[in-house]
């Protein structure tokens, strides 16, 4: 019996649809010349094939977010070794009855850091409860890169506001697993550095970077650079925690040296709190006057 015809069944089926259903089925996978192209595996992970991998990994986000209506996003970048304050306060509290001098320094560590965890989280927190109160056109979205970390902390407020985030994860040899607070249709894994941090600009109306190690000094200068030669417009580019980056990274030595100028220190600011921080996001775009309720 055949089916009534559907004016929304679409004249051409995708593709996918079309494959054998016994995909994984290594019987059916022989001789490899006769796979479709774009079920096979091993041809999509040739060298020759590294332009096509580029593409796909470019457009499936794309499509996804944009199909999510997720226009603007607010990026965090931080450290994926911060704890939140009760896991670090646990283990300061383990290495304490150890004794062990050394474990106990490094739990030290560990709570005075978590505090720029319980400041992501908040941030996140307080982007989400604020974005709701916006006209669709100016509803941002936190964007981190999926992993533990400040990245957690991030996904975790938003999700506690009862808003999506979004991640954009990485491929690493020991694996970075997308945190457990990350909203799943949204949650994405690149092999590529480099079309991950395009991603990260694509949306991006705010980048707020919490203390990090390399990946985030990467992405810091990778979006400051962008900026700076205007291959991005303008954004508001946060360093929270401004005695972390100022002991890091003399800024000043940059325009004694003459390698920036003046003004290229304007591209940047420093915040101490997630009402700063969004506050200065908020004036930048000079948000609709009814953010202010959430604050």
């Amino acid at each position: 019996m055949t089916s009534t015809p559907d004016l929304q069944t679409p004249s051409l089926p995708h593709a996918w649809a079309e494959t054998p259903t016994n995909f994984q089925d290594a019987a059916w996978l022989e001789p490899q010349a006769e796979r479709l192209a774009f079920a096979d595996p091993e041809f999509l992970l040739r060298r020759e094939t590294r332009g096509i991998r580029f593409q796909l990994e470019m457009l499936k986000p794309d499509l996804a977010q944009t199909e999510a209506h997720i226009d603007q996003t607010v990026v965090v970048f931080g450290s994926a070794r911060f704890l939140d304050m009760a896991s670090a306060q646990a283990q300061l509290l383990s290495a304490e009855l150890s004794g062990h001098a050394s474990a106990i320094v490094k739990a030290q560590t560990l709570v005075r850091n978590a505090q720029h965890y319980e400041n992501a989280r908040r941030f996140a927190s307080l982007v989400a409860r604020s974005s709701a109160s916006l006209p669709d056109d100016e509803k941002l979205y936190i964007c981190t890169g999926g992993g533990p970390g400040i990245m957690e902390a991030a996904n975790r407020g938003a999700q506690e506001a009862g808003a999506p985030s979004v991640a954009l994860n990485i491929a690493l040899p020991h694996e970075q697993h997308p945190n457990p607070y990350v909203t799943p249709h949204l949650s994405f894994k690149f092999h590529y550095f480099a079309l991950r941090k395009m991603h990260f600009m694509m949306r991006a109306k705010a980048l707020v970077a919490f203390p990090g190690g390399f990946g985030t000094l990467d992405e810091l200068f990778e979006v400051m650079t962008l900026v700076q030669t205007r291959k991005a417009r303008p954004v508001p580019i946060l360093l929270f925690g401004t005695d972390y980056w100022k002991r890091l990274i003399n800024m000043d030595v940059l325009v004694e040296e003459g390698t920036v100028t003046p003004q290229d220190l304007q591209l940047f600011r420093y915040v101490d709190t997630p009402e700063d921080a969004w506050q200065a996001i908020g004036d930048f775009y000079q948000l609709s006057p009814n953010t202010s309720e959430t604050l």
